[in-house]
């Protein structure tokens, strides 16, 4: 009898997706507001469609921001130089409207000691952490996140001739054996149009696909798909219109974990909807890694302008190795939610914090960036724990 095959799917979008060049515009704005007032209140959207972008929202900042200037930076920077290519950097109509944080939010989040802030909104967030990756991420995100990364840095470096900066990426694996195996590995990249397109699909096969198999250790035998219409020249804001908060599965776990609904991208950490989802991921990472369990989600829920969490729960999916109870005690134990905790512990208004860097290729399982969720350090004092079963 033929092994039932457990199928799961997981997507991932380039820095030129136009939903991705509203993240980056956004929080590139909130980078250097932080960089001018590190007390900065800021949520910022962008929309994005042919030849205009839109900046709105929310933003408090004692320094003078160039929103226009930094909108045709991000763009420059991503390859949108012509529009041709889907929006031209010193072509395309900026529109900024932008006003100042409501003061009745401003009342409830601003406190004398910067522990005891007040939640920004109210709302749920989550955070994962499983074990079937070095990274502790799920094996499909990471195929597909590192596919459309390791296409960029060879379109930026003139190696991948032809290609256009958007590009999507998707990726279906094959839980039901003894190792994870790849069933088929999807790419769409935008082009020039007059490129030999055999030669295009059997660079993308030969250059990306398999190499990134190699580099998980997985199967080479997968199904190939690439360009699936037969053609992909108009791209970007041209081809599809962008905002900011479309791609929250991309940013996190693929769809392996449930989701609160909020996205991150311009939004300063007072925000929990960015701060404490990081948070999340930073306790079910220590716990997996500690050996809590195999897969782990963490649950945290605030109230606006009040600090700490009205709960904290946690779901371990049928492989836990301790009780319940235990793993629970441990996250109360050695990690504290309350967001001017996090913002402190993790730096999250240094002047030199990137935030732009986490709007690409996910916000987790990053081996490319140092990001201070991603640390392991508080393993060691957990396993001493779980050991003392306490």
């Amino acid at each position: 009898m033929e092994k039932r095959k457990i199928l799961f799917t997981s997507e991932s979008v380039a820095e030129g997706h136009p939903d991705k060049v509203c993240d980056q515009i956004a929080d590139a704005i909130l980078d250097e507001c932080l960089r001018l007032d590190p007390t900065s209140r800021v949520a910022c959207e962008v929309f994005a469609t042919t030849e205009y972008i839109l900046i709105g929202g929310e933003i408090t900042c004692r320094g003078k921001v160039d929103y226009e200037k930094i909108a045709r930076g991000v763009l420059r920077d991503i390859g949108y130089v012509s529009s041709e290519l889907g929006i031209g950097c010193d072509s395309c109509k900026i529109d900024v409207r932008v006003k100042e944080q409501s003061p009745d939010i401003a009342m409830g989040v601003t406190r004398g000691n910067p522990l005891d802030q007040g939640a920004g909104d109210q709302g749920i967030m989550f955070g994962y952490a499983t074990n079937e990756t070095d990274g502790y991420m799920p094996m499909a995100i990471s195929f597909a996140h590192k596919l459309v990364r390791v296409a960029t840095n060879l379109r930026k470096s003139g190696e991948f001739k032809g290609a256009r900066p958007d590009m999507k990426s998707q990726v279906t694996v094959d839980y039901g054996g003894e190792k994870p195996r790849l069933v088929t590995v999807l790419m769409s990249v935008q082009h020039d149009p007059d490129i030999d397109l055999d030669a295009f699909r059997a660079y993308i096969k030969n250059n990306i696909m398999i190499p990134t198999a190699q580099s998980f250790g997985l199967n080479e035998d997968f199904e190939v798909l690439i360009n699936p219409t037969g053609r992909f020249v108009i791209g970007g804001p041209e081809g599809d219109t962008g905002l900011t908060g479309r791609k929250l599965i991309v940013d996190t776990y693929g769809g392996a974990s449930r989701h609160g609904g909020g996205s991150f991208s311009g939004k300063d950490p007072s925000k929990v909807d960015r701060s404490a989802s990081y948070y999340a991921r930073y306790i079910a990472k220590n716990l997996v890694a500690a050996g809590a369990a195999d897969r782990l989600e963490v649950q945290l829920s605030y109230a606006i302008g009040v600090a700490k969490p009205l709960s904290l729960s946690i779901s371990t999916f049928g492989t836990k190795h301790y009780s319940d109870e235990l793993i629970l005690e441990a996250a109360e134990k050695f990690f504290d939610a309350r967001p001017g905790a996090i913002i402190e512990s993790f730096k999250m208004t240094h002047p030199s914090y990137r935030y732009r860097d986490t709007c690409n290729y996910g916000c987790f399982g990053r081996p490319d960036l140092d990001l201070p969720w991603e640390k392991l350090d508080k393993v060691e004092e957990i396993k001493k724990f779980f050991a003392e079963g306490k």
